[in-house]
C-alpha cells in the first residue's frame, strides 16, 4: 500500500516554549499522564529511529510490550514501502512542526499485518536534537468495513443491473434518479440518458391519475405492492405492468422520492384473457349441457356440478361441490367399479369408459338410471389429477323403450288377431253346417229309442260334444266379429254393475270380496256394452279362479288426467301369471287350464273388442301376489258426465 497523506501539512510553528514555572519532571510527568490516557499509540524515537518512548496503547496495537518496544526502531515495526516514508522527513527541515499522516501497513508481534493509520511530527529541542512522534491508530476494522461496504455497493449495482425487472429511483418531482438496463428495454428505450428526462405521470402513465394513486398510497400505507398500471413505450405502444414501490426520505423523514420495480405482466395478461375466454366459452358448454357433468379429484371432492347435474339428482351445485363426496352420487361400491373400468383398457381404453349403464342416487335417496360416459384426466407427468362424467337420464327413454316395446307387442297382437279372426271365421263357417246337422239327427234318434235302450246314452253322449263344439264355434264367431256391433254412450260403471249381478250369487264367488272403487263423475264412452259386459266378466271370472275362492278382487274406475279416455283396472290378490306366459295370455286357444275346462278365446276375444273399441288392454302380475288387468277405452265425443242419476257402485 501507497503513503496516502490524509490532510494537506500545516504550516511550520513555533516550538511551544515551556511553562517558566514548571521544572522539568513536572513537565516530564504531565506529558506521560496524557499519553498513558489516549486512544492512540504514542511513539518517541530519535535520529537514529530508535525507540526512546511508547505509551500503552502503542503495545496493545503492535503487541510488543513497553519493554521490547523501547528496544526497536520505529522502521521495525512498518513494511517496506512506509519505512522510506520515515526516513524522508529528516530529510526535509521544512516540514519540522507539521504532522502528516498516511495508511501503513505495521508489523505486529506475531509477524502478522496490521492496518494503521500513522502520522509523524518533527520536533526539535533547545540542544538541536531532533526528535520524532509517531501516532498509532488501529484502522483494521474501518478497513475492512470500507471494503465490504464498497464489496455491498458493487454487488448492489450489479444486482441492480442484472435484475430482469425494471428497477427504478424517481425524484418526488415525477423525474428518473436512476434505473437499470430492464426498464429501458422494457420501455423501448436505448439511451438512458434520454429515459431519465422523460416525464414520468405525462410520458410514462397511460391515465396520469395513476401517479397520484401512488403518491397517496405510498404516503399512507407506507409502500403499494403489485399495484397493477398501464405504462407507454417509448414507440406508443401500451403495456401492463405490476408496480411496487417504497419512498425515499431524507434525514428529517420527509419523501424526497420513490424507488421500486416493475414487472411486465402484458403477455401474461394475454395470456390469462384468453385462458379466461376459454374457460368461460367451457363454463358456458358445460353448464348449458343437458346432461349432467360431474368432475372431481382423485380424493373424490367434487369441483364441477352442472345445472344438468342439478337437475338430474335435485341437489344444487353450492350443496354439493366441496361438501359432497363423489361415492354419495352412486348406490355403494359402484363408484369403485367406475374407477376399475376406468384404469382398464377394456372399456373403451386405458383413461376412458364408453357409455355404460349405472345407476345414481338422488337428494330424496332414490335410484336413477342413467348412461354414463367417464374420463380421467392426467396432468404433464401422467399424473390422474381429476375424472369426469357425463350423465345422460335414461328414465324417459327407458319409459319410451317399454312403451315401443308395448307398442310393438300390441301390434303384433293385433296382426295376430287380424289373422286368426279370417280363420276362425273360415273355419266356422265350414263346420257350423255340417255341426248342425250332427245335433238335428243325434236328436232324431234320440227320440225313435227307448229310454232303456243302452245306445240312447251313446247318443246323449253325442248330442253333447256336440253342443260343446257349436259353443266352440259360436266363440269362433264371436272372435272373428263378422259383424260391426251397435255402439253408443256406455256407462262403464253401469256395465261392470250388471255382470257383477249375474256371477255374484254363484259359488266361485262366496268367499271373494269384491272392492268397487268406482268414479262417480266418470264419462261415458263409445261402445257396445254388451260386448263390454263380455270383456269384464271374463275378466272377473278368470280373477276369481286364480283366487281360487278365497281373496280379494278390486275394480277401479276412473278418467285420465286429460279426461279424454276411462281407464278401468281389475286387480285381484291370486296366484299371479308367470312371466313366460304373459305375452302369450291373449292369444287364441291359449290356456293354463285343465283339458275341457276352457278353450283359450275368452281373453283373445276381450282383446279384439277392446281393440275394435279404440281402447287398450294391459296386464301386470307377480308369482303369488296377484295378477292386475287395465283397460283403456276412449270418451264419447261432446259427452259430458252424468252429474245425477248415474249409476253408482
Amino acid at each position: 500500500m501507497m503513503a496516502k497523506k490524509l490532510s494537506p501539512p500545516t504550516k511550520r510553528k513555533r516550538p511551544i516554549e515551556r511553562l517558566p514555572l514548571v521544572d522539568k519532571k513536572v513537565e516530564a510527568g504531565m506529558f506521560h499522564a496524557i499519553a498513558e490516557l489516549g486512544n492512540d499509540g504514542i511513539l518517541v524515537f530519535d535520529e537514529s529511529h530508535r525507540i526512546e518512548y511508547a505509551n500503552r496503547m502503542a503495545s496493545e496495537i503492535t503487541g510488543y510490550s513497553n519493554e521490547e518496544l523501547l528496544k526497536m526502531t520505529i522502521l521495525s515495526l512498518l513494511d517496506k514501502p512506509h519505512q522510506s516514508f520515515i526516513e524522508d522527513l529528516f530529510l526535509h527541515p521544512d516540514r519540522y512542526g507539521e504532522k502528516t499522516c498516511t495508511e501503513a501497513h505495521l508489523i505486529t508481534s506475531g509477524s502478522e499485518v496490521k492496518e494503521a493509520e500513522v502520522c509523524i511530527a518533527l520536533a526539535g529541542t533547545s540542544h538541536g536534537v531532533r526528535k520524532g512522534y509517531a501516532y498509532l491508530k488501529d484502522i483494521t476494522d474501518r478497513k475492512k468495513f470500507e471494503r465490504e461496504l464498497k464489496d455491498s455497493e458493487e454487488k448492489l449495482r450489479r444486482l441492480f443491473e442484472r435484475v430482469r425487472h425494471g428497477l427504478f429511483i424517481s425524484s418526488k418531482e415525477g423525474r428518473f434518479m436512476d434505473c437499470n438496463q430492464a426498464l429501458l428495454d422494457m420501455l423501448g428505450y436505448a439511451d438512458k440518458e434520454e429515459f431519465l428526462k422523460v416525464d414520468i405521470a405525462r410520458d410514462l402513465y397511460v391515465n396520469p391519475e395513476d401517479r397520484k394513486i401512488l403518491r397517496e398510497r405510498t404516503e399512507r400505507d407506507g409502500y403499494v405492492k403489485d399495484m397493477e398500471v398501464d405504462f407507454k413505450k417509448k414507440d406508443g405502444n401500451k403495456i401492463t405492468v405490476l408496480l411496487t414501490g417504497h419512498p425515499l426520505k431524507n434525514g428529517k423523514g420527509e419523501t424526497i422520492g420513490y424507488e421500486g420495480i416493475n414487472l411486465d405482466i402484458t403477455e401474461r395478461k394475454r395470456i390469462e384473457d384468453e385462458l379466461r375466454e376459454a374457460n368461460e366459452f367451457f363454463m358456458n358448454l358445460i353448464e348449458s349441457s343437458v346432461d349432467g357433468i360431474i368432475a372431481a379429484d382423485m380424493k373424490g371432492n367434487i369441483f364441477i356440478f352442472n345445472k344438468g347435474a342439478e337437475a338430474l339428482s335435485g341437489y344444487k351445485a353450492e350443496e354439493v361441490i366441496g361438501k359432497l363426496h363423489i361415492t354419495q352420487v352412486y348406490p355403494p361400491g359402484i363408484a369403485k367399479e367406475i374407477m376399475k373400468r376406468l384404469r382398464s383398457p377394456d372399456y373403451g381404453g386405458t383413461g376412458k369408459l364408453l357409455p355404460s349403464q349405472f345407476n345414481v342416487i338422488n337428494k330424496e335417496g332414490i335410484e336413477i338410471p342413467i348412461q354414463l360416459s367417464a374420463a380421467l384426466i392426467y396432468n404433464g407427468t401422467g399424473q390422474e389429477i381429476a375424472s369426469v362424467g357425463i350423465f345422460t337420464d335414461l328414465r324417459l327413454r327407458l319409459i319410451m323403450e317399454k312403451k315401443l316395446q308395448e307398442t310393438h307387442l300390441q301390434l303384433l297382437n293385433s296382426e295376430k288377431m287380424a289373422s286368426l279372426g279370417k280363420l276362425a271365421a273360415g273355419i266356422a263357417h265350414e263346420i257350423n253346417n255340417p255341426l248342425g246337422g250332427i245335433l238335428i239327427y243325434s236328436s232324431l234318434m234320440m227320440e225313435d229309442i227307448p229310454e232303456e235302450d243302452p245306445k240312447r246314452g251313446d247318443l246323449a253322449r253325442i248330442v253333447q260334444e256336440a253342443g260343446r263344439c257349436k259353443d266352440i264355434v259360436k266363440s269362433l264367431l264371436e272372435f272373428a266379429r263378422q259383424t260391426e256391433p251397435k255402439k253408443e254412450p256406455t256407462d262403464i260403471n253401469r256395465a261392470i254393475n250388471d255382470g257383477l249381478f249375474f256371477l255374484v250369487n254363484q259359488a266361485l264367488f262366496h268367499n271373494i270380496q269384491i272392492l268397487k272403487e268406482f268414479d262417480p263423475f266418470l264419462p261415458f264412452v263409445k261402445g257396445n256394452a254388451s260386448q263390454l259386459k263380455q270383456v269384464f266378466m271374463n275378466i272377473i271370472v278368470n280373477a276369481a279362479e286364480a283366487i281360487h275362492g278365497n281373496g280379494t278382487l278390486t275394480i277401479t274406475t276412473l278418467p285420465s288426467p286429460d279426461r279424454k279416455t276411462v281407464l278401468i283396472e281389475f286387480a285381484d290378490t291370486g296366484e299371479g301369471i308367470p312371466q313366460e306366459n304373459l305375452t302369450r295370455i291373449f292369444e287364441p286357444f291359449f290356456t293354463t287350464k285343465d283339458i275341457g275346462k276352457g278353450t283359450g278365446l275368452g281373453l283373445a276375444t276381450s282383446y279384439g273388442i277392446i281393440e275394435e273399441h279404440g281402447g287398450k288392454i294391459g296386464v301386470k302380475s307377480t308369482v303369488g301376489k296377484g295378477t292386475t288387468f287395465t283397460i283403456e277405452l276412449p270418451v264419447q265425443p261432446q259427452m259430458q258426465p252424468i252429474l245425477e242419476g248415474q249409476s253408482l257402485q
